[in-house]
């Protein structure tokens, strides 16, 4: 049922169109004693709270249920993420890579004919990450630039719970799977990595090189200015 609202809703807040969201029955639950997916739909935490207050009416929210932000757009509202520290650890298939900002305030953590796909960057007290992973298609599933969250709805299915994003092509078939961890870094279990003809696979205990032939598993990189692994 709540990947059928998933669906319905464009993976997102159905007014914002946000990726933070929690299901809320249009109707209160109190005065329809029931659970159908066709009344549930999905709200971020400060239209739910509007909603709740009677800021936001029924209507309007029945009214954005029916054509949500997302699926008008086409891709999710961005979200900003938050990462601080003097250190970062990038976790890509059993492989992690380590930098400390003191030496280096860049982080490539994976390069592609000398292309940065996963990069941070420290400004400030700040630390922004970008990456985009593809599907075999070559279109973006997922794209952070400098910590701007966006991913195309064209997918089957899309769920963040916590701070886990899985983003899935059919029952059972992950293509991309990334936990954000604000403190301390990212983990990447599942997704595409694309440059050119490269084209970089990520499972949960290796990466691919599928040009070369080429896996590599429980690497470890640290203390490197400008660390990468590259292909």
């Amino acid at each position: 049922m709540k990947r059928e609202i998933r669906q319905r809703c464009g993976f997102g807040c159905v007014v914002c169109g946000l990726p933070l969201y929690e299901y809320e029955h249009m109707i209160e639950w109190s005065k329809t004693k029931r659970h159908v997916a066709d009344e549930i739909t999905l709200l971020c935490n400060l239209h739910h709270a509007e909603k709740t207050r009677g800021l936001l009416s029924v209507a309007d929210v029945v009214r954005a249920n029916e054509n949500p932000k997302n699926l008008r757009s086409g891709d999710s509202a961005p979200y900003d993420l938050h990462f601080s520290g003097e250190t970062c650890l990038v976790s890509m298939g059993s492989n992690q890579a380590l930098h400390l900002f003191s030496q280096s305030l860049v982080a490539n953590a994976l390069v592609i004919d000398g292309f940065p796909v996963i990069k941070f960057e420290k400004i400030g007290d700040h630390l922004l990450l970008s990456l985009r992973i593809d599907g075999r298609d070559g279109k973006r599933i997922l794209e952070i630039d400098n910590n701007e969250l966006k991913y195309s709805i064209d997918s089957w299915d899309i769920e963040l719970v916590g701070t886990s994003l899985t983003i899935r092509g059919g029952l059972r078939k992950i293509l991309a799977e990334i936990k954000f961890d604000p403190a301390k870094g990212v983990t990447i279990s599942r997704g595409i990595f694309a440059r050119g003809d490269h084209l970089i696979r990520v499972e949960p205990d290796y990466l691919f090189d599928e040009k070369r032939n080429v896996r590599m598993s429980n690497a470890f990189v640290g203390g490197c200015p400008g660390w990468a692994f590259a292909f």
